[in-house]
């Protein structure tokens, strides 16, 4: 067990927690938004469920991600599907409560967040990639560690969510933002950015307008037509 004893293991261990930690943010936000359109009694499975599935997706994601990431127009098409995404979540906003609210499936919300966190996991799995040196054991039981941490920051922003409905539109402006993120960073459009940096920026911003106006926009339309 001269592995697990040594220095090197616990410390990669730890970066790859804290990397997870910090790159995790978006994701939970992505299952939270995704499992607040159910019946509050299969949030919970959702959570579980999308957050799970979402790790493992992450691990086979790090084998392939650095040559995924070459390919050109990938990302482009990756960002739009974020937008999509985003768009599509907010347009599932709590306009009506009670009975005459309309609950949606556990299927949908698990492939939602599994679309979104295959486009957003890409470039996080890289630097969990490059802690775990190879490591495959280090890399599995790292990510493993971070799916209890997913799960409270998911169910904490569900929680707040229901309280404060402002941080639905902003968590589909999160969404859009890294969509945004996503498509000027695809490999065809990289060195465009080079004499112009603040693109990546505009093209965030771009990108989390357009998911707000465009999901408030269906929002309100659904709400007008089911009246």
């Amino acid at each position: 067990m001269d592995l697990i004893q040594s220095a090197d293991f616990w410390i990669g261990l730890l970066k790859i927690v804290w990397i997870n930690i910090i790159l995790s943010g978006d994701n939970a936000v992505v299952i939270a938004m995704a499992a607040r359109s159910l019946p509050p009694a299969q949030q919970k499975k959702a959570v579980l469920f999308g957050s799970g599935a979402a790790v493992v997706l992450r691990i086979a994601l790090t084998v392939v991600a650095a040559k995924l990431l070459v390919l050109p127009y990938l990302q482009i098409v990756g960002g739009l599907l974020l937008l999509y995404v985003g768009v599509q979540l907010l347009s599932e906003g709590d306009e009506e409560e009670g009975e005459g609210k309309e609950y949606g499936t556990i299927g949908a919300a698990v492939r939602t967040i599994l679309i979104a966190d295959l486009v957003m996991s890409l470039d996080n799995v890289i630097a969990v990639a490059a802690a775990a040196q190879g490591d495959t054991t280090l890399l599995i039981l790292g990510l493993a560690i971070s799916i209890p941490l997913v799960i409270f920051g998911s169910t904490l922003m569900i929680k707040l969510m229901e309280r404060f409905p402002i941080i639905v539109m902003l968590g589909a402006a999160l969404i859009g933002w890294v969509g945004g993120e996503t498509i000027v960073g695809d490999v065809i459009l990289r060195d465009m950015l080079v004499p112009m940096p603040w693109l990546h920026y505009v093209s965030a911003a771009l990108g989390a307008t357009f998911v707000v106006l465009a999901g408030r926009f269906l929002q309100k339309r659904a709400h007008a037509t089911a009246h």
